[in-house]
């Protein structure tokens, strides 16, 4: 039996339609702000809404590997996005927080969120958004279990 083409599959049109969602993203984003990337907006994202998320739990909800996400702040600290701080109980960890520029650049590209995510959704309905996201956590919880 002879296998299909990926090219054709609807897991190679998911992987497509992510990459073609981040370098629209990205454009619009540096049209608000010149210097930061998806990933770094991201962790500006997440540190606003929960402060005490650690560099793996970040790494983890931005699909990056630890080192990835350690080069990734280690940039924003240079840049003044964020301050990363010794954890007073463990040493081993560190506290990050937004800067003043930090949050300024994070309000600055709300604008551009909302219209990356209002482009990217535009004509579909409601209850086409919410099936889509059904579908999609089927096929993640079918790749988790083993």
């Amino acid at each position: 039996m002879k296998m299909k083409n990926p090219t054709g599959t609807v897991l190679y049109s998911i992987e497509q339609t992510i990459k073609e969602y981040r370098k629209c993203s990205q454009k619009n984003i540096t049209k608000f702000v010149k210097d930061i990337t998806i990933d770094q907006t991201l962790v500006l994202i997440i540190l606003n809404n929960k402060t005490t998320s650690s560099q793996k739990e970040i790494a983890d909800l931005i699909f990056k590997d630890y080192a990835s996400i350690t080069r990734i702040i280690e940039l924003m600290v240079k840049k003044e996005y964020l301050i990363r701080t010794s954890n007073q109980d463990d040493r081993r960890k560190f506290t990050l927080e937004l800067t003043g520029k930090g949050k300024k650049t994070l309000d600055l590209l709300t604008p551009a969120i909302q219209q990356n995510r209002k482009k990217a959704l535009k004509g579909l309905s409601t209850d086409e958004i919410d099936q889509l996201d059904k579908i999609l956590h089927k096929i993640i919880s079918n790749c988790k279990t083993q």
